[in-house]
C-alpha cells in the first residue's frame, strides 16, 4: 500500500494544480466573459463527447486493467498488447458513428425549443469524441505502466491551461463562437497527440501484435468481457452526464450554466479519488486474478477509507465557505441559485468517491456481469428520478435524483462484493469518518449561527472581511481536524505522514 500511496500523492498534487487552474478559469474567467447560456453549451458539448467517446471504447480501458496482467512481460514488450488498444475502439468509434447517423435527428429535435445553440454545434461532438476516446485508452495505458503522474499532468494541467486561453480569447473578442469550440477539438487533440508520445518514451509497448500468445480461451474471455462492457460502459457512462442533458431539454442552456457552475464546485470532492483509484485499479485487478481475497480486500478498506476521510474533508471546507465562494464569483449572484445543488451534488459526489471501488472489484472478478445490471438499474433510477424532480424542484430535482440513484446502487454493490466476492469494504475507523464528518457540519453550523453571528454580521462585512473570516473559520477546523484524525487513530498511514510531518516542521525551528 505504501507505493500505491506514495503515487497517489503525486497524482493528487497534479490534480490539485488542475483543481486550481480549473478553479481560476471557472471562477474568474468563464462566469466572467461567458453568458450562462455559453456556459451550459460548454457542458453540454463536453458532456456529449465524454458520453459518446465512452460507447465509441467498447470497454477499452476497464479491457485494460482487467487482461494486463496475463499479456505483461517486458522483455515481449507485454505481446503487443498496445496493438489491441487501438484497434478496438476504432471499431467502435465506427460503430457510433453509424449509431449517431441514425438517431441525429431525434436526438436534435429534444433541443431545439430550449437549446437551439446546442443543435448548432453538435456537429464538434464528433471529433471531440474521437480525442478523447484515444486520450483514455492512452491514459489507462500509461496506469497498467506504473505511470499516472504525466498522463494526469496532461489531463488535469494540460487540458485546463490550453482551455484557459481559449475562454480568454473568446472573452477578449480575438475568436468567435465558431473559435471557442474548435479550440475545444484543437487542445484535446494535442492532449491525445502528448500521451502517445509520452507512452512510446517508456520503451514498454509494442504496435506489433504477438498472435501466437492470443490462447482461444484468453480471446473468448476478452470476447465476451468486451460485450458486456459495451453496454456496461454505455450504462455506466450516462448516469452522471444525465443531469446536463435532462436540464437542457427541459429548462434550457441559461440553466444548465448554473447547473455546471455548482457541478463544477462539487467535483473538486472527488480530487483525491482520481489519483488514489487509478494507482489502486491495476492492484486490484491483478489481486482478483491471483484469487488474493485477503490482500483486496485489505487494498479496498484502505482505499475506501482514505478516499472517504479526504473527501468529506474537502466536502466540509467548500460547504462551510459557499456563501463566500458566490460572493467572489463574477455574476456570482446569478450562479447562487445553485448553492443548493452543490450540498447535494457533493453528497453524491463524496458516495462515489468512497464506494467507487466496489464497481471495480465486481467488474474485475469472474461476477463482471452483475454489475452491468446494477449499473442498468443505476440509469433506470436516475432517468426516473430526473423526469419526476426536475418539473418539482428545477435544479436541485436534477441533484437529488444523482444523489439517490448512487445511493441505491452503492448499497447493492456493497452486499453484492461481500456476498459473492466476500470482499468488506467497512470497518470501525469507517464510521469514526462519518461521525468526525457530520460533528463538523454542526460544529460550524453551531459556531457561525450562536457565536460569530450574534456579534459579526457577515452580510455587513466587506469582501476583504468576508475573505478574513473565512480564513480564519477554516483554519480552525483545519486543524481541529487533524487533531482529531490524529488522536482518533482513524488512519495508521495518515498518522505516519503525520508525523514524518511534524518531524520537518521542528527540524526548521
Amino acid at each position: 500500500m505504501g507505493i500505491i500511496i506514495r503515487q497517489s500523492i503525486k497524482g493528487t498534487l497534479v490534480n490539485a494544480i488542475g483543481i486550481g487552474i480549473g478553479f481560476l478559469t471557472t471562477f474568474f474567467v468563464i462566469t466572467h466573459y461567458l453568458t450562462s447560456e455559453v456556459v451550459g453549451l460548454t457542458r453540454i458539448l463536453i458532456d456529449a463527447a465524454v458520453l459518446f467517446s465512452s460507447f465509441a471504447q467498447l470497454g477499452t480501458t476497464s479491457s485494460i486493467i482487467r487482461f494486463f496482467p496475463y499479456f505483461k512481460d517486458e522483455d515481449s514488450k507485454n505481446h503487443g498488447f498496445f496493438f489491441w488498444t487501438l484497434v478496438v475502439p476504432i471499431v467502435g468509434f465506427l460503430i457510433f458513428l453509424l449509431v449517431l447517423t441514425i438517431f441525429k435527428q431525434p436526438i436534435l429535435n429534444m433541443y431545439t425549443d430550449k437549446s437551439p445553440l446546442f443543435v448548432q454545434y453538435f456537429k464538434f461532438v464528433i471529433p471531440l469524441s474521437l480525442f478523447m476516446l484515444y486520450q483514455s485508452v492512452f491514459e489507462t495505458n500509461s496506469n497498467v505502466l506504473m505511470r499516472i503522474v504525466v498522463p494526469k499532468l496532461v489531463r488535469e494541467v494540460g487540458v485546463r491551461l490550453g482551455l484557459l486561453i481559449i475562454y480568454i480569447l473568446y472573452g477578449t473578442n480575438v475568436i468567435t463562437l465558431d473559435g471557442l469550440v474548435l479550440g475545444f477539438c484543437i487542445t484535446y487533440f494535442v492532449a491525445m497527440l502528448v500521451d502517445l508520445i509520452y507512452l512510446f518514451t517508456l520503451g514498454k509497448i509494442s504496435l506489433k501484435p504477438d498472435f501466437k500468445f492470443l490462447t482461444k480461451p484468453l480471446v473468448k474471455d476478452f470476447f465476451f468481457y468486451t460485450c458486456f462492457l459495451i453496454l456496461a460502459a454505455v450504462a455506466g457512462s450516462i448516469t452522471p452526464l444525465l443531469n446536463t442533458f435532462f436540464v437542457s431539454a427541459k429548462l434550457g442552456l441559461s440553466f444548465t450554466g448554473v447547473f455546471a457552475i455548482a457541478n463544477y464546485i462539487a467535483t473538486v470532492i472527488e480530487i483525491p479519488n482520481r489519483s488514489l483509484n487509478a494507482i489502486a485499479q491495476p492492484n486490484l485487478a491483478e489481486a482478483i486474478k491471483n484469487k488474493d481475497a485477503a490482500g483486496a480486500t485489505k487494498l479496498c478498506q484502505s482505499v475506501t477509507l482514505h478516499l472517504l476521510l479526504s473527501s468529506t474533508l474537502i466536502f466540509f471546507f467548500i460547504w462551510i465557505n459557499i456563501d463566500l465562494l458566490f460572493a467572489i464569483l463574477p455574476n456570482g449572484e446569478e450562479y447562487a441559485a445553485g448553492k443548493w445543488v452543490v450540498f447535494v451534488l457533493g453528497l453524491a459526489r463524496l458516495s462515489n468517491s468512497a464506494f467507487s471501488i466496489s464497481n471495480n472489484a465486481l467488474s474485475y472478478s469472474r461476477y463482471y456481469y452483475f454489475s452491468l445490471v446494477f449499473t442498468v438499474i443505476l440509469t433506470a433510477s436516475a432517468i426516473v428520478l430526473n423526469l419526476l424532480l426536475i418539473p418539482k424542484m428545477g435544479i436541485v430535482g436534477a441533484a437529488m435524483s444523482t444523489l439517490l440513484a448512487y445511493l441505491f446502487y452503492y448499497i447493492l454493490l456493497l452486499v453484492m462484493t461481500r456476498w459473492k466476492l466476500n470482499l468488506s469494504f467497512l470497518t470501525l475507523n469507517h464510521l469514526k469518518v462519518l461521525v468526525f464528518g457530520v460533528a463538523f457540519f454542526v460544529g460550524d453550523y453551531l459556531l457561525r449561527h450562536y457565536l460569530i453571528h450574534p456579534f459579526v454580521s457577515i452580510g455587513d462585512l466587506s469582501l476583504i472581511g468576508q475573505i478574513g473570516e473565512g480564513v480564519a473559520r477554516s483554519l480552525f477546523w483545519l486543524v481541529l481536524a487533524v487533531l482529531v484524525v490524529y488522536y482518533w487513530h482513524i488512519s495508521d498511514e495518515v498518522n505516519r505522514i503525520l508525523e514524518k510531518m511534524w518531524g520537518k516542521l521542528k527540524g526548521l525551528f
